[in-house]
């Protein structure tokens, strides 16, 4: 660590109250120039919500801050950036109908006599983006063109491009794959050196030991313990978040894979996606990886009807029927289910309560007779839901958007869950979720897989997928290039084979 033994920001009993809920309670906290500080908690702890009072999107109900000594209450994400503080949300920020090189130069585009300098703007974001080893990205291309991992590497870029005193950064890797998440590291390690200081927020307890030189549990709103990094194990700082004793689950794989097939998956192509052809049994947890970019959510999004795919087709069960969905309700009703990646944009109705998110896709298959709902049965069975995955929240009249990012998940998860699904598309399904929630999707996958359900997860976290899965499909730029199964799957030929489509020319793979 670099650092100044001096607080390059203090804050004082910060407390933050949304009407009769406290987010954060008396917060007192130091942050340090040249330190990479990681603040840990279960969802809904409060760590989104200190992230945004310290970056100006949210004001403190009472309390205060010091920047570098002085008074500081950024009134807007504006100001806190004037005083040199930036921000890396876990929801993405962008404006979609702009290139990648406006939003990364948003505020500070190079003009003369009020006219955009285009060929200056561009050099500028190249750099940028080659800084974080983007350089095969277009700078004209819009940003909603982009998935959601490359438009999070694209914030990150923004955020270091920037002259900053503090960078905080809420789950930065969470859509990223281990190859992007190691070159982001190596940023966040040479802006140490310079005397920045950092934030870090994240759920991935692997990369925080390995990171950070301080560590801050959150529980409940309130600081639970300040410790350096070093002299903690990951069973003190579960036992920190949790106020319990940490507790060792047993992760002995077991698989619920039969011969039966569920979905097969015929020459599917669409965008970026050539040709690609799998099948899922019924109780088979089949992991598809790959580098962002890969292909990975458009394919997901190719079989489900959300985009529509050029050729190829899709089989259910025992259906002999081949179809090419044409839109997503033409899935649903032949048996499958998509948890979306972008959760905020796809997957919720944030301004909706947590039952109305719940019910709205079986709202009149399951609570209605002759078209007239049952509040009733409604109600019960989001509250039964919610109490299953365990949902933080007052009540289930909550809405959405008032959620930390990991309860929402599970609400976009309790919904697909309620119309009972053959095979459960899932895109990213833990990402923002808290090592304890985390677990429970992990055993709510098994409870699946028993019945018979037949599970695709994308993944960023090659981990979770050796750990949860009886097959791992691996794609690279479009292509499904190499599948492996629990005997014969490691960590070197995953990644040899993600890299595999970048380099030669080949088939996709058919298993």
């Amino acid at each position: 660590m670099n650092g100044a033994t001096e607080p390059l920001l203090k804050k004082q009993t910060l407390t933050k109250q949304y009407g009769s809920v406290t987010v954060l309670s008396e917060c007192d906290l130091q942050f340090r120039a040249g330190e990479i500080h990681a603040l840990l908690g279960a969802n809904g702890a409060g760590k989104s919500t200190l992230a945004k009072i310290i970056a100006g999107l949210v004001s403190p109900t009472s309390g205060s801050m010091t920047l570098n000594g002085q008074p500081y209450a950024p009134a807007t994400k504006h100001v806190a950036e004037l005083a040199g503080v930036e921000i890396v949300q876990q929801e993405l920020n962008f404006i979609p109908t702009l290139s990648i090189a406006e939003n990364l130069m948003l505020n500070r585009l190079p003009a003369l006599g009020g006219i955009i300098r285009q060929a200056s703007l561009h050099d500028q974001a190249n750099r940028a983006l080659e800084r974080i080893g983007l350089e095969d990205i277009e700078t004209t291309t819009l940003v909603s063109s982009l998935g959601v991992g490359r438009q999070q590497m694209v914030e990150i870029a923004a955020a270091l491009d920037r002259d900053c005193r503090l960078l905080i950064l809420d789950e930065p890797t969470a859509a990223l794959s281990a190859v992007e998440s190691t070159m982001l590291f190596e940023q966040l390690r040479q802006l140490r050196e310079q005397g920045v200081g950092m934030v870090y927020i994240s759920h991935r307890l692997e990369e925080v030991m390995m990171l950070a030189d301080r560590v801050t549990v959150l529980r409940d709103g309130t600081p639970a313990g300040t410790a350096e990094t070093q002299q903690l194990s990951t069973d003190e700082i579960v036992r920190l978040m949790s106020g319990e004793q940490a507790v060792t689950h047993s992760s002995e794989y077991r698989s619920r894979m039969t011969d039966t097939v569920a979905m097969r998956v015929d020459s599917i192509s669409c965008g970026v996606i050539r040709d690609v052809s799998f099948t899922v049994h019924q109780g088979e947890r089949l992991g598809i990886s790959g580098l962002v970019g890969a292909g990975r959510t458009e394919l997901l999004r190719a079989i489900f009807g959300a985009d529509p795919a050029e050729s190829g087709s899709v089989s259910m069960g025992e259906d002999p029927e081949s179809r090419r969905f044409t839109h997503p309700a033409a899935a649903v009703a032949a048996g499958l289910a998509m948890v979306t990646e972008d959760r905020k944009h796809n997957g919720l109705l944030l301004s909706q309560s947590i039952r109305m998110n719940t019910t709205l896709n079986t709202l009149i298959k399951l609570f209605a007779n002759w078209g007239i709902i049952r509040p009733d049965a409604e109600v019960q069975s989001t509250r039964t839901i919610c109490q299953s995955l365990e949902t933080r929240c007052s009540s289930i009249e909550q809405t959405v958007e008032t959620l930390s990012g990991g309860n929402q998940q599970k609400v976009a998860l309790a919904k697909w869950l309620l119309c009972d699904p053959d095979v459960l598309l899932l895109d990213e399904p833990t990402r923002g979720i808290d090592i304890a929630a985390r677990q429970r999707i992990y055993r709510l996958m098994e409870s699946l897989a028993n019945d018979g359900k037949g599970i695709v997860i994308v993944s960023s976290d090659l981990e979770e997928l050796m750990e949860t899965c009886d097959r791992i499909a691996v794609m690279s730029n479009g292509q499904l290039v190499e599948t492996f199964g629990r005997d014969d799957w490691s960590r070197d030929r995953i990644m040899q084979a993600a890299f595999a489509g970048y380099c030669t020319v080949g088939e996709a793979a058919v298993s």
